[in-house]
Parts: C-alpha cells; sequence; structure tokens
C-alpha cells in the first residue's frame, strides 16, 4: 500500500455528472484518460487513470437539481476528526463520514462560505498529489467572497499554514504551496467554489478541442502567474480549468 499523502494535501478531484457515458467521452478523449471501477456506495464511479494510475473520479448524481461539478478533496488523518472540526468551525458535512470499501474514508463537506469540498482518509486508495503531468490535476484554487474567513478555517481544519501570496493566499504543506484562496471577484453570483486544474501540454490546442467535443470557453487562454490557463465547461456544464503548469515548485521536482 502507498503511503497516505500528508495532512492537507489536494489529493483527489472528483465530478458529479448527469451523463457519466458523456463524460467518460469527453474527459477520455481531451485528457486521455482510461476508466476502471470505483466504489459505487453513492452511485456508479468509476476512476479515471492515465497509464495505469488512478488521476479523477467520475460518479452518477442521483441528487435532483444538483449541480454538475468537480469537487477537489484534501488528504486527512483522520475523517472523522476533520469533519468534526469542519462542524466546529462553522461548516457543514452533508455526507458520511463513510467507508468507501476498502479504499479509504471520506466525508464531503462546505465551509463557512458553502464551498463544497472533500475529506479522503487513504487506506488501499491514497489519491494523487497534485503536478504537471499533462491530464493529471494540476492546481486547487478557491473562490470565495471571504478569503481572510476562508484562509482561517482551513488552516484549523487541516492544521496547515495559509500565508499571502501575490493577489491570494497560499495553503502550505511542508512549506510548499498546494492550493490557493482568493476573493472571488469574478463570482458573479455564481456560489464560492473549489476551482479543479487539469496540467496540458498546450493550453491553446486543448481549448480548441473542448469545443470540437462539444463543451465550451468560459474563459479563453490567458497567462497565469502558474502559466498558460483556460477555463471550460463540459457538455453537461461542469466546469473546469486546464493548465500550461510552468511554475517553479514544479520545475524543481525531479
Amino acid at each position: 500500500m502507498k503511503l497516505r499523502l500528508a495532512q492537507g494535501t489536494p489529493c483527489w478531484v472528483s465530478l458529479l455528472t448527469d451523463d457519466l457515458a458523456g463524460a467518460r467521452a469527453f474527459y477520455g478523449d481531451l485528457l486521455g484518460w482510461t476508466y476502471s471501477p470505483g466504489p459505487t456506495q453513492l452511485g456508479a464511479y468509476v476512476r479515471a487513470e492515465l497509464d495505469g494510475e488512478p488521476v479523477a473520479g467520475l460518479g452518477i448524481s442521483t441528487a435532483t437539481g444538483f449541480p454538475v461539478q468537480w469537487t477537489t478533496y484534501f488528504a486527512v488523518d483522520s475523517a472523522d476528526s476533520t469533519a468534526q472540526l469542519v462542524r466546529e468551525c462553522g461548516g457543514t458535512v452533508a455526507v458520511g463520514p463513510l467507508q468507501a470499501e476498502r479504499a479509504g474514508r471520506m466525508a464531503i463537506a462546505a465551509d463557512v462560505s458553502g464551498a463544497v469540498f472533500g475529506l479522503w482518509q487513504g487506506e488501499e486508495h491514497t489519491g494523487r498529489e497534485a503536478g504537471p503531468e499533462p491530464g493529471g490535476p494540476a492546481w486547487a484554487e478557491l473562490l470565495t467572497p471571504d478569503a481572510e474567513g476562508a484562509a482561517a478555517f482551513y488552516a484549523t481544519i487541516l492544521g496547515r499554514p495559509v500565508r499571502p501570496a501575490g493577489g491570494e493566499s497560499a495553503l502550505l504543506v511542508h512549506g510548499r504551496p498546494v492550493a490557493g484562496i482568493r476573493h472571488g471577484a469574478e463570482l458573479r453570483g455564481h456560489p464560492p467554489r473549489w476551482r479543479v486544474h487539469f496540467a496540458v501540454r498546450d493550453a491553446e490546442l486543448t481549448t480548441r478541442r473542448a469545443t470540437e467535443l462539444g463543451g465550451r470557453v468560459l474563459v479563453e487562454p490567458h497567462d497565469t502567474a502558474r502559466g498558460r490557463a483556460a477555463r471550460l465547461a463540459d457538455p453537461q456544464g461542469g466546469h473546469f480549468s486546464v493548465l500550461e503548469a510552468r511554475w517553479p515548485e514544479f520545475e524543481s521536482r525531479p
């Protein structure tokens, strides 16, 4: 069994969609994923893989009116203890904690502003740390109307420091930024949310391919502090971002 990732590390991303077959086809073509069966406690669910290694989960939403959305999960030493901290800090726990077969223990929660996130206590399945590998998760970023309050919330429940970094705050694990928290001026009436970024070799080419596959462009490719990025939506309406990951934390890795 692989070692569990350090507490506070974004370790998994999962999509709940109303068209699992359509989502599998879209992301499989766009990001090069293949699929294998996953835990089914909450309904039909598959793991997306790159070269045989899991990178993300896709599941069917059984809740009427529930939005199609990606969820970021954070590694924790104890899903039960962290879920209790979420409640004590003013957040809510919507699902669990519950056992996902032998893969691990999980919960789905929301912070004080309503942004949804997951907790993952890995057992047989430890998750995947973000990195620059094309097709895999590259970065997690929270958009919220209260960045200061969110920083305090996540620092407390995850036991990790949050420091200012440019126009946003960064959650640190062993001194390395693993996720961003910033004021969501662009929310424009949308609820606070964690934004999922996937690494790609070429943001322009990926954006064009997404539209050919029936997706939509929300924000055209543009330069950011972490590389060239674009915001997209899949054919079912799930929002995600793609990123040509070129920032020092990745470039310095072996």
